[in-house]
């Protein structure tokens, strides 16, 4: 349980932050073509997520980055049970933001946040551990589209 401790600290954060937009860009029932084009970049996003969490799971990322803080390894199973969680809950949320639901928009902006977050996080690790720190090679993939989602989030949602 501790080894998810830093884990659970950040994604807290992104939560918090996704939950902020969520409730600031509520999107108009009249924005049908912008919640579409949402969905699609919503779609993109956690395809490229999956690709991610896999290149996480190979390479290790439950075993190094709670080494980072001095902790024991994450349990691979409680890792991968997480992620495909997440993974299923983005992909049940790619209709909801069709229609407008306000938890699919939470689960969609927090994907946004925590997918540039990868992007800045995966090279500073690398950089820290003087070489590969896992999922390095996917997360400029995974920042692009958490950007795309982020620009398509906002056109669909206006500021209450």
């Amino acid at each position: 349980m501790q080894s998810m401790l830093p884990s659970l600290f950040i994604l807290g954060l992104v939560a918090l932050a996704a939950l902020r937009q969520t409730r600031n860009f509520p999107s108009s029932p009249e924005l049908i073509d912008e919640r579409a084009s949402a969905a699609r970049a919503l779609g993109f996003a956690v395809a490229l997520q999956a690709v991610h969490f896999t290149e996480e799971a190979v390479t290790g990322f439950h075993e190094q980055f709670p080494a980072l803080f001095g902790l024991p390894p994450m349990s691979l199973t409680f890792f991968i049970t997480f992620n495909l969680v997440w993974l299923g809950i983005w992909i049940v949320s790619i209709a909801g933001i069709r229609t407008g639901s306000t938890f699919a928009f939470f689960a969609a902006w927090f994907l946004a946040m925590a997918g540039v977050l990868n992007g800045i996080a995966h090279p500073l690790l690398t950089v820290a551990v003087g070489g590969y720190f896992p999922g390095l090679a996917s997360s400029p993939f995974v920042a692009g589209a958490g950007i795309w989602l982020w620009m398509q989030l906002r056109t669909a949602a206006r500021h209450a």
